[in-house]
C-alpha cells in the first residue's frame, strides 16, 4: 500500500461516543466545585482559611509574673524578684551548625567538650536549657552571636536584699520560682504571679518574625508584709553571732514579740545561710531552730510555777518555803539547789531559782493547776503561725501524777517547748495574762483583747519578782539589766538529752527570758545558746547579757520611754539672790 492510500484512508468513528462526553463533564464538574470551593472559602467561610494559616504561625508566649515582695513591718524589703534571661536552644538546629559551637561555649564560659557532650546527649529533642538566671546583659550578650538554634527567655530570680539575717524566717524559692523554705513556702501561693499571654508570628523554624499583641497582661503576685522590725532583726543576728564567738557555743537561738499585739518582732539562728548563694549549703544551717527544735526549758519557767500556787490562793507573795540545806528527796530522786537558801518567800525562790522550794510549792498544789498555767500560756500547742516544720513541743498529761513527775514539771524538766512558744508564755505573762495570738504577719490589731489565762493581779505580782531577779542583788539575772529601764526577766540552764537516754554530763543549754520595762511591757525576748564550751555555761552568765544588749537597743528604736532614769537634782543659778541687790 502506498503512502497516499495510506493517508487518506477513511477514519473509523467513534464506536462509544458517550464515554467521551462523560468524562468531559465529570472533569467540568470537578473544575466546577473546586472553584465553587476556592469562592465559598474566600469570601462566604474566610475564617477557616486564616484559622489555618494562624495555626501554622500564629504563637502564644507566656509573659513571666514575678513573685509579690516580701517586705518587713517598716515597707524594708526581705524578699523581691529581678528580671533574669534564660537561654535555651533546640538541639536539632545546633546539630544543623556544628562549626559554631565552640564559639557558642565560649560566650557561655563552658568546655567546648561539656557543651558538645550535652547537645549529642539531647540531640532527638527539640528543647534544652543552655543557662539560666542570667542577667539581661550577660545573656544579651550571648544571643547576639545570632547562633541558630539559641533562644532567650525572660524569667525572674529571687533576691534577698537582708541575706543570712533574715534567711531562716523569709527562706528562698527554687530556680523555678517556688517556695521551698520559710515565708516563701508557706505563703507560695499568695506570693506566686499568674502569667500572661502574647501573640507572635513566627516561621516554621520557630523564629520570631512579628509581635502581634498582648492577650492577657501577667499579674504579679501579692506583697507580704512580716510583723518583724530589720533593725531588730540585724541587732539581735550581730548581738547573737558575737555571743556564740565569745563562747564558743555550737547555735542559738533569739526571738522577739510584741507584748501588747503577739507580732513576733524578730527571730534570728546560728548558723545561718546566704540564701543568694546557696552552691555549698549545709543542711544544719538551713533549719529555723527557733521554731523546730525542742529543748527542755529549765528553771524559765518557774514563774509559771509560782503564777499558779498564787492562783490557788493557797500562797502569797509572802509565803515562805524551807529549803533546808538545800536538798529534797522524792522517792530515789534527790532534787537538789546550786546554792543553800534556807526560808525564802515566792521572789527570793525565783531570785535564787531554788528547785527545791518550787518542787515543795508544786506537791503542795497539785500538778493540775501548774499543768493549767503552762497550757493556757501555750506549751504543748501549736502557735498558730503555720510555719514549715514547725514543732508543738510537749506538755505531758498524766491520769495520775507522781510526785517526781509534778516536781520536774515544776521547775522545768519533763516537757518540751522552742524558743517562739517560750517568748510567747513570757508575752502572755507581761500582757496582764491576756494570750494574744502569735503573728508572723503585720497587723494593725488592737492591742485589747486575747483569752485571759492568769488573773491580772497575779501577772503583775509575778513581773515585779522578775523584775527583782534582775536587779536585786543576789538575783542571777544581773547582766541582763538595762540602762534607763526596769526590765524583769529569769535565766535558766538545762542539761541536753543524751542520745542514749538520760542527760549529758557536759552540755548544757543556756537560756533567758524576759520583758521590758516592767511597768508598761513593750517587748518579750528569748535567748537561747547551744553548748556553750569555754568561759561558762550558765544562763545568767551566757544568755542574760546578749538580752540586755538587744533589749536595751530595742527600746530604743521603739522609742519607749526610759522608766528608770534618776532624777536631777534642783539646780541653783551661780550668783542669784533671794531679795535682788540691795
Amino acid at each position: 500500500m502506498s503512502w497516499f492510500e495510506i493517508s487518506y484512508a477513511p477514519i473509523k468513528r467513534i464506536e462509544h461516543p458517550w464515554r467521551l462526553s462523560f468524562i468531559l463533564l465529570l472533569l467540568m464538574a470537578m473544575v466546577g466545585a473546586i472553584a465553587a470551593r476556592i469562592v465559598y472559602l474566600h469570601i462566604f467561610h474566610h475564617e477557616f482559611l486564616a484559622s489555618q494559616g494562624d495555626a501554622r504561625a500564629l504563637r502564644h508566649i507566656a509573659i513571666p509574673a514575678h513573685r509579690g515582695v516580701i517586705t518587713d513591718r517598716n515597707g524594708e524589703p526581705l524578699a523581691v524578684s529581678t528580671p533574669v534571661l534564660t537561654l535555651w536552644a533546640n538541639p536539632k538546629q545546633l546539630l544543623e551548625d556544628k562549626p559554631r559551637w565552640a564559639e557558642l561555649a565560649k560566650a557561655l564560659d563552658v568546655p567546648v567538650a561539656e557543651l558538645s557532650k550535652r547537645i549529642e546527649n539531647n540531640a532527638a529533642r527539640e528543647f534544652m536549657y543552655l543557662e539560666r538566671g542570667l542577667t539581661p546583659e550577660n545573656g544579651q550578650r550571648v544571643l547576639e552571636h545570632k547562633i541558630k538554634g539559641v533562644y532567650g527567655k525572660e524569667e525572674f530570680r529571687r533576691f534577698y536584699p537582708a541575706g543570712e539575717v533574715a534567711a531562716h524566717l523569709v527562706g528562698f524559692t527554687n530556680i523555678d520560682d517556688r517556695g521551698q523554705e520559710g515565708i516563701e513556702l508557706a505563703f507560695d501561693e499568695w506570693l506566686t504571679g499568674v502569667p500572661g499571654t502574647r501573640q507572635v508570628i513566627k516561621d516554621r523554624r520557630g523564629d520570631l518574625i512579628r509581635d502581634v499583641q498582648v492577650l492577657e497582661n501577667a499579674k504579679p503576685g501579692k506583697e507580704l508584709a512580716l510583723s518583724i522590725d530589720l533593725r531588730l532583726q540585724y541587732l539581735a543576728h550581730r548581738e547573737l553571732r558575737n555571743a556564740l564567738l565569745e563562747f564558743e557555743a555550737k547555735a542559738g537561738s533569739l526571738v522577739m514579740v510584741d507584748v501588747r499585739t503577739g507580732e513576733i518582732l524578730a527571730m534570728v539562728n546560728h548558723p545561718t545561710y546566704n540564701p543568694n548563694n546557696r552552691r555549698q549549703l549545709n543542711p544544719q544551717a538551713m533549719r529555723n531552730r527557733a521554731m523546730v527544735d525542742v529543748f527542755e526549758p529549765g528553771s524559765t519557767v518557774k514563774p509559771f510555777s509560782i503564777a499558779a500556787a498564787l492562783g490557788t490562793g493557797r500562797w502569797t507573795p509572802e509565803s515562805k518555803v524551807d529549803t533546808g540545806n538545800g536538798q529534797f528527796k522524792i522517792g530515789r530522786y534527790t532534787i537538789k539547789d546550786v546554792s543553800r537558801g534556807g526560808n525564802l518567800n515566792l521572789t527570793e525562790v525565783l531570785m535564787k531559782s531554788s528547785n527545791v522550794a518550787v518542787s515543795k510549792i508544786a506537791l503542795d498544789i497539785g500538778a493540775q493547776p501548774v499543768y493549767a498555767v503552762m497550757q493556757g500560756v501555750g506549751f504543748g500547742a501549736d502557735t498558730g503561725l503555720s510555719f514549715p516544720g514547725e514543732r508543738a513541743g510537749q506538755l505531758p498529761m498524766h491520769r495520775k501524777w507522781g510526785q517526781a513527775e509534778t516536781a520536774t514539771l515544776a521547775y522545768g524538766y519533763g516537757l518540751s517547748v522552742t524558743a517562739v512558744q517560750l517568748a510567747h508564755a513570757y508575752a502572755v505573762l507581761a500582757n496582764q495574762g491576756r494570750n494574744m495570738p502569735l503573728s508572723l504577719l503585720h497587723q494593725n490589731r488592737s492591742t485589747d483583747g486575747g483569752e485571759q489565762v492568769i488573773d491580772p493581779k497575779i501577772s503583775s505580782d509575778v513581773m515585779t519578782m522578775l523584775q527583782a531577779v534582775v536587779e536585786e542583788a543576789g538575783g542571777g539575772g544581773a547582766r541582763a539589766q538595762v540602762p534607763g529601764y526596769h526590765v524583769g526577766g529569769k535565766s535558766g540552764t538545762a542539761k541536753k538529752l543524751a542520745t542514749g537516754g538520760g542527760y549529758t554530763q557536759s552540755s548544757y543549754r543556756s537560756l533567758f527570758a524576759g520583758v521590758g520595762p516592767v511597768d508598761n511591757p513593750r517587748v518579750a525576748a528569748v535567748v537561747v545558746i547551744d553548748e556553750p564550751s569555754k568561759g561558762g555555761y550558765y544562763g545568767g552568765l551566757v544568755a542574760a547579757p546578749v538580752f540586755g544588749r538587744v533589749m536595751a537597743g530595742a527600746l530604743r528604736m521603739l522609742n519607749v520611754r526610759p522608766d528608770n532614769v534618776p532624777e536631777a537634782a534642783p539646780t541653783v543659778a551661780v550668783g542669784s539672790t533671794a531679795g535682788g541687790r540691795g
